[in-house]
This record gives C-alpha cells, sequence and structure tokens, in this order.
C-alpha cells in the first residue's frame, strides 16, 4: 500500500514523525491513545502525550486531530512534530560548492551532523539547507560523520535521490580524504590497510577483529611532512562506520584531534577550536543522468598545519 503523503509540514526544516499503528493481536490497545502512551510515554512522559492529544498535536491522513478515545485501527498513519532537543548551535557556515536542478554540494562542517537523527535534529546540514534555501525535499544522498568536515552530496527532488544513493552503494563514487596525524619515520607507505571492523549500537568506538574476513579496505598515502606532523590522503574503498580513524590508529597513527581513538574521552562540551583533523576532500562519480564523470573538491582546510 502506497504511504499517503504528511498532512503537517516541516517544522525549521524538519518533518514531521509518521507513525503506521501495527498490529494488536492481543487487543491491548484499546483506543489510540493507549497505544501511544505505551509507545512514547517512557520517553517523553504520559503527560506530554496527553499535552499533546490536548494541543490537536497528532493528526490523521486528513490533518485533523486524533482524538484520544477514538478506537484503535492497525495500519493507520499517525503524524505529530517531535519536541525537539536542546542543542548547542555549531557556530560555522556550511558551504555551497555546487548547485543545480538535482543537486547541491555542500562543505559540512566539523561538529555539524549531516541529517536528522537522535540529539542533533535542527542543527544539520538538511535542516539548515531546507530552511536557508526554500528546498523542503532537500535529502543527503550520503551521510558524513558529524566530527569530519567536508564534502555531502545533497539531492533537491525525492524522485532522483536513489538514483544518486546507489552510487554509493555500488561503489561507484570515489571519495578522497585528507588527514592530519603523527609522522611517523618507520611507518612504509603508501599502505592499504584491510580488516573486520565491527561497530556495535551504542557503543561510540568502533574495534577490529582480529584473523576476520576483511569488510573494510583503505589507502594511506602521505602527502607532506612538517615537524612531528603529517598530512595524509587517504582513499576508502568500503565505507564503514569510523573506518578511516581506526585504520589510522592501527597504524599508530591516530588522527589529531580525535576522541575516540585511540582512547574514548569524556563527554563534555564540543571544543570547537579542536576539531577532528579529517576531511572529505573530493567526490567523484558518473552522473546517474548524464552519464558525465563529475568532480568536486573542497574548499576548507584542516587547522593543524595551517
Amino acid at each position: 500500500m502506497k504511504v499517503p503523503g504528511a498532512p503537517l509540514g516541516q517544522r525549521g526544516g524538519v518533518d514531521a514523525v509518521r507513525v503506521r499503528l501495527p498490529a494488536d493481536p492481543e487487543g491491548v490497545w484499546g483506543t489510540v491513545r493507549d497505544h501511544l502512551v505505551a509507545r512514547y510515554g517512557r520517553v517523553v512522559g504520559v503527560e506530554r502525550v496527553d499535552a499533546m492529544f490536548a494541543g490537536g498535536e497528532f493528526v490523521g491522513v486528513d490533518g485533523r486531530p486524533v482524538v484520544p478515545d477514538e478506537p484503535y485501527t492497525a495500519g493507520r498513519y499517525i503524524w505529530f512534530h517531535r519536541d525537539l532537543p536542546g542543542e548547542e548551535t555549531v557556530p560555522f557556515e556550511v558551504g555551497i560548492v555546487h548547485r543545480d536542478e538535482r543537486i547541491v554540494v555542500v562543505d559540512k562542517p566539523h561538529f555539524l551532523a549531516t541529517t536528522p537523527r537522535g540529539r542533533h535534529v535542527a542543527e544539520t546540514v538538511v535542516a539548515r539547507l531546507r530552511r536557508d534555501l526554500g528546498m523542503p525535499e532537500l535529502q543527503a544522498a550520503h551521510r558524513l560523520d558529524r566530527l569530519t568536515a567536508g564534502l555531502v552530496l545533497l539531492v533537491v527532488r525525492a524522485e532522483d535521490r536513489g538514483a544518486y544513493q546507489t552510487l554509493f552503494r555500488d561503489r561507484r563514487v570515489r571519495k578522497e580524504y585528507e588527514a592530519v596525524a603523527p609522522y611517523n619515520p618507520g611507518l612504509a607507505l603508501p599502505v592499504t590497510v584491510r580488516s573486520h571492523i565491527v561497530k556495535e549500537r551504542g557503543v561510540l568506538a568502533a574495534y577490529e577483529v582480529p584473523g576476520a574476513e576483511p569488510n573494510s579496505e583503505s589507502r594511506v598515502e602521505l602527502v607532506e611532512r612538517r615537524g612531528g606532523l603529517g598530512r595524509y590522503r587517504l582513499v576508502p574503498e568500503t565505507g564503514r562506520t569510523h573506518q578511516l580513524r581506526v585504520h589510522m590508529n592501527a597504524l599508530e597513527v591516530p588522527l589529531v584531534g580525535d576522541p575516540l581513538y585511540p582512547v574514548v574521552l569524556d563527554d563534555g562540551p564540543e571544543d570547537f577550536q579542536r576539531p577532528l583533523q579529517l576531511l572529505a576532500r573530493a567526490l567523484e562519480f558518473p552522473d546517474p543522468f548524464t552519464g558525465a564523470v563529475r568532480r568536486f573538491e573542497s574548499r576548507l582546510r584542516l587547522s593543524a598545519l595551517g
């Protein structure tokens, strides 16, 4: 069954939450309120759920407020706007590298998340640009780690998103990164690192499994040396979470400013003066609509080497 369009517009560049009421084989939810209290009561509190009903914040497919004592109907769609978390403003701009009728390529600053998720919703690339550019359908074709700066490809129209996402899924996008890390004269470069990386939900740092079949591959090259630091070119062949950070740490040259590798630091206020020294420098791919090879390069610079 086709999912109906949202009856609620965006709020601050953030989509409304869509809920499809699940099957209730044991008949424990007599009313819509029963289910939403069971689903969200522990998260936001029963009082907040009731306040949202009273304020008409839960709506059905026709945009009309849902009444709390309406009989429960499995399969029904309901929308609402979530309460946004308190977010610290990231004091850096999103730079526009390229813009046309299909895509927007931007330079994401350090500390700014790519897409709304978890604790980062309004302070994200997608939400900011939807507001600033007046493009409500704008979506990211891929994700870039929040602490990493550099190029992100966004799609203007929803119907085009799948074509660009497929490029990333099929590894047809060449990515080049730049990093600053300690210089180790005993490290023979260039080198290709292959390992099996695991990232568990709820655990901050990923880890390698010795002897397991590799699921990640990165090429590491030294570009220049300045004193005890080196500037490196990193070319990932796969896209595991934290892959480049894990591989550089495995080579015993962890990235400057990395709060997770080799040691997970205590969580605290963001230090905007000490960003992770990792930059998504270039993206190159065949355009899925024209076939032309497109290449974009970041205009940002890592601060550790000036």
